[in-house]
């Protein structure tokens, strides 16, 4: 059941911190994807090493550090509320309950509280007497009312020397709770289906040296990828030279020509939905040299040839129920040009956006764009602006949802 699941694992300043390493384990014995957030508190009792190390994913403990303003790292806890499918707090203290609750974030795991858009199971762990304390069942009630998951803590012996409530439970009793959360969470829109996403530059050679290209980064089509796959989709991933890291729990293809992804393309022709995000080079040299061309030996001009034309091949060999989502780069008549491309490829949506637009097209984090669908009149088209990542899960909705 946790096979490709995407789960967030924080762990707060107690004793019973050690054995989340063993809960990080599990889970990722049964097939789960874990990212670790640690109070400072919880550093002190296991090292952030191990957690890194064990999850090959830098664990998350501070909202700011060095450079992370610079790097954009300081929003990790939204992308990360956005990543995940459960986000399990084990051993979770009194004092991080009660910042949960009341909506405090002033560390890094109490920001991606805040942000998750996930489940939320809490695992309470501290001395007796501090959970039965009426500060803390108000708190647990609290949570309760919030739509947090809570499971009760275990009898026995405590760090304390008492024999009481409150020790964590084993980690298989954590992840039998994680399962059922998980059972009962509704099954995404594209579950079941097979979506293939293109994505980034394609590059069209000269000779071995020398290409033409454009400065597509990927990280749209990447976002849409992401997207489909939160929506319950087997994802299949088609893209040229990316600059930005790809995605975990999807298929990655890669190709570098406009031929190249037209060919891979074809392969995956019964899937279910086509997202076309790459930036495909129009045209390609009609020679390609085998060595490098010297200066003192080149020509003045390059005779081009047009590629092949992905979208318009599937549009024209589409097959009964599937979905074709095209996108479209412009520098003037945006609207017009994306409404036609639409009608003229026969695909049923049309991602618009304009490369001159401040913050918005090749390169950047992100982006503005307009969803254009069949039934879409002039002036009526929905606009989306903000971070790729929250635009391709908004655009997925608008069709899907």
């Amino acid at each position: 059941m946790l096979q490709g699941k995407r789960i967030i694992l924080g762990v707060t300043g107690g004793i019973a911190a050690y054995k989340a390493v063993f809960l990080l384990r599990e889970l990722q014995k049964q097939g789960a994807e874990v990212r670790v957030t640690m109070t400072s508190s919880a550093t002190r009792f296991v090292g952030i090493e191990t957690f890194a190390a064990l999850s090959r994913q830098d664990v998350a403990v501070h909202v700011f550090s060095d450079g992370d303003l610079a790097s954009g790292h300081w929003t990790r806890h939204i992308e990360w509320g956005e990543w995940a499918d459960l986000f399990v707090i084990a051993p979770c203290t009194a004092n991080t309950l009660a910042k949960i609750v009341h909506g405090f974030s002033d560390n890094m795991l109490a920001s991606v509280a805040l942000a998750a858009r996930c489940p939320i199971l809490i695992c309470p762990t501290m001395d007796g007497g501090m959970y039965r304390s009426p500060a803390t069942r108000a708190n647990l009630s609290r949570a309760i009312d919030l739509g947090f998951h809570i499971l009760e803590p275990e009898s026995g012996y405590l760090a304390s020397g008492l024999d009481d409530q409150g020790r964590l439970p084993e980690p298989e009793v954590i992840i039998s709770s994680i399962e059922k959360i998980i059972g009962d969470v509704p099954a995404g829109p594209l579950t079941g289906k097979h979506v293939v996403v293109t994505a980034g530059p394609t590059r069209e050679y000269m000779d071995p040296v020398r290409f033409i290209s454009n400065p597509s980064s990927g990280k749209m089509g990447l976002a849409m990828a992401e997207a489909a796959k939160k929506l319950g989709a087997r994802v299949t991933l088609i893209h040229g030279p990316v600059s930005a890291p790809l995605p975990d729990g999807i298929t990655n293809v890669a190709i570098t020509s406009a031929s190249d992804l037209f060919e891979a393309v074809k392969k995956h022709h019964s899937a279910d939905v086509f997202i076309l995000a790459a930036a495909v080079s129009d045209f390609a040299p009609s020679t390609r040299h085998d060595q490098k061309v010297k200066k003192e030996r080149a020509e003045s001009s390059i005779t081009l040839q047009p590629t092949p034309d992905t979208l318009q091949w599937l549009g024209e060999n589409r097959k009964t129920g599937q979905v074709l989502i095209g996108f479209a780069m412009e520098t003037e008549n945006l609207l017009e040009s994306a409404r036609s491309k639409r009608e003229r490829k026969n695909c049923d949506w049309i991602v618009a956006n304009s490369i001159l637009e401040e913050g918005s097209g090749f390169a950047h984090d992100t982006n503005s764009v307009f969803l254009i669908g069949e039934k879409t009149e002039a002036g009526s088209e929905t606009r989306f602006e903000g971070p790729k990542n929250l635009i391709a899960q908004k655009v997925l909705n608008a069709i899907f949802g």
